[in-house]
């Protein structure tokens, strides 16, 4: 338990940031779920779709600076690149 005024404000902060940063997490893997599961189908229209969707989540994620903007940068990469060779 925080012994000063202004600890005990970092810690509340803490809870809410904690929480933001959970939330914008879990909603990226479940854009990135369903860009795997259309290319698990095969639906080119889909995955482009679901692509699309996934890149402006996981961007929104970076500007917020949950996740670091490499590690979007390649999560993109690999899955329009498998979304690209599905769609030739």
């Amino acid at each position: 338990m925080a012994n000063h005024k202004s600890s005990a404000k970092r810690a509340r902060q803490t809870i809410r940031r904690q929480a933001r940063n959970i939330n914008v997490t879990s909603t990226t893997k479940t854009f990135e779920k369903k860009v795997l599961k259309a290319l698990e189908n095969k639906s080119a229209k889909d995955a482009v779709a679901a692509l699309t969707e996934f890149t402006s989540k996981i961007m929104s994620a970076v500007s917020k600076g949950v996740i670091k903007k490499a590690t979007a940068s390649r999560k993109v990469s690999r899955l329009s690149t498998r979304v690209s060779a599905l769609t030739k």
